[in-house]
């Protein structure tokens, strides 16, 4: 793959600049936008980038950085699902808990944001502290955000619980946006003068990019990662005032830096130290570029994945029209269309010969393919069948084209595709006997016990992490906790594989 971001650059500048920032405070409230680790989204758009850079970030200040982590109630509510792993926020949280101690960066407790009583928020609480994570509530802020002398008051931020914290860089992340962290640094920043101790904000985002063009494909990718918060780039008024000079930011920064602004002059009586909300950031990651040009052509394909899964989306009844018309208008703006990934077009050739070969489905299935793009552009493609989703086809003739074993040589044991059909249909009593890739990827790691084709050809699985994939028909549950292990980057057309209402796959 060609490289266009360099991560060593990247991490020189960023640590260099937060530690200036630190050097100005007793002690700074770091915000950290957007993944902290497993930042796929960034990975995707910046070839070169390693979705874990900003972990090696804290561990290069560790001793120095403690963390706070902050959840939305409501997410814990609703069970909101981080999309690229399939687990709900609260699971994350854990998640991120575990590989912070791990690293040794102390994480000094979890603030349930905007919280209202709801019972599952209860229950994350107590599940926190009975292993020994320590806990803390906020409720929305009184006059949040236009009465500043009720926001900054003893019942405003003085209501939320202070979390007691000792290093000097202060890092406060969440799962994802809109979790409250913004708030969560103001009130602590509150405490922190009503206790007589200089403390100091800022904001690690990495998307938008100030110093790019506005309309760079890069930011445009940004937009169309964050089409549900509405979120839209725009230029900063604020600091194209004080400086003269266009730096790109997006609205919810833009809405916020008054609120910080008035909130920072009332707790300190003296000057915000922020001329603008590009001010507020730290954010080098547009220094880490180095070709452009791949990261152009990166960003636009994250694009038009981002509109697909879009479509998908509002075909289940997941999306509405208004943020169907956003991605396409993102796509628009950079005049692309889905046949500019290679590979979906290659997956819809594939299902239109076979349907010219008269190989169509019987029982409610359709006839359906997928293709899959090696990192040095090579395609390869399969489609469903009695024994195989499509998925799992183009899986299997995958690692057989790297491991070098003939197409015609098969990888799963006639006898083993037999026993899982039988249990499937006969005694599971489920509809449908092709397995899906999660069912394939166990038969294959049977198979290779005593084929040594499939040994070989297993071996080859880690190899296609960060391939592009692309199926005619929406992914099932099955093909996709397959496609999330072997850490693909997959897409589909907006159309079911079965014209049965329920397929139970």
């Amino acid at each position: 793959m060609k490289i266009g971001f360099d991560n060593d650059k990247y991490l020189k500048e960023q640590s260099e600049e937060i530690r200036r920032r630190a050097g100005r405070y007793g002690r700074l409230y770091l915000e950290f936008g957007g993944k902290l680790m497993n930042d796929y989204h960034a990975a995707r758009c910046l070839p070169g980038y390693h979705p874990n850079v900003k972990l090696r970030l804290l561990q290069s200040l560790r001793g120095q950085a403690e963390v706070i982590l902050c959840i939305y109630s409501g997410d814990i509510e609703k069970k909101k699902i981080r999309a690229d792993f399939g687990i709900s926020y609260a699971d994350d949280a854990l998640r991120l808990i575990d590989s912070l101690t791990s690293l040794g960066l102390p994480v000094r407790g979890v603030v349930i944001t905007r919280y209202e009583g709801q019972p599952a928020a209860q229950q994350f609480k107590k599940k926190l502290e009975s292993r020994g994570v320590n806990c803390y509530f906020h409720g929305k802020t009184l006059g949040y955000p236009a009465d500043v002398d009720a926001v900054v008051s003893d019942e405003g931020y003085g209501m939320n619980q202070y979390v007691p914290v000792e290093s000097p860089i202060v890092v406060v992340t969440a799962p994802g946006p809109g979790s409250g962290k913004f708030a969560t640094c103001l009130s602590q920043i509150y405490h922190e003068y009503r206790q007589g101790r200089v403390a100091g904000y800022s904001k690690f985002e990495s998307f938008p990019v100030w110093n790019l063009p506005l309309h760079h494909p890069l930011n445009i990718a940004y937009e169309a990662a964050t089409i549900d918060l509405k979120d839209k780039n725009m230029i900063d008024p604020y600091h194209l005032a004080a400086y003269g000079k266009t730096a790109v930011n997006y609205n919810r920064d833009v809405d916020a830096y008054p609120l910080l602004k008035a909130t920072w002059e009332k707790m300190t009586k003296g000057e915000c130290p922020y001329k603008s909300p590009t001010d507020m950031g730290v954010n080098r990651i547009g220094f880490g570029i180095v070709d452009d040009e791949v990261v152009r052509e990166a960003s636009k394909q994250e694009v038009i994945r981002r509109f697909m899964r879009y479509q998908c989306l509002y075909a289940e009844g997941a999306a509405d029209v208004g943020c169907m018309s956003r991605a396409k208008m993102l796509m628009d703006s950079l005049s692309l269309k889905t046949e500019d990934r290679r590979v979906a077009a290659a997956a819809r050739d594939a299902a239109e010969a076979a349907r010219q070969q008269g190989k169509g489905k019987a029982g409610g299935l359709i006839v359906s393919a997928a293709a899959l793009q090696f990192h040095n552009g090579e395609i390869v493609t399969g489609r469903n069948s009695d024994e195989l989703h499509a998925c799992s086809a183009v899986i299997l003739n995958a690692v057989k084209k790297l491991a070098g074993i003939p197409d015609s040589l098969p990888l799963l044991a006639p006898t083993i595709l037999q026993s899982i059909a039988h249990m499937k249909r006969d005694i599971l009593n489920g509809g449908y006997t092709s397995l899906n890739l999660d069912e394939a990827l166990i038969a294959l790691a049977i198979s290779a016990t005593t084929n040594p084709a499939a040994a070989l050809a297993m071996e080859k699985l880690g190899d296609l992490a960060t391939c592009e994939v692309h199926m005619t028909h929406m992914v099932t549950p099955g093909d996709e906790a397959g496609l999330r292990r072997l850490c693909c980057r997959y897409t589909s057309d907006p159309f079911y594989a079965s014209t049965n209402l329920f397929s139970g796959e």
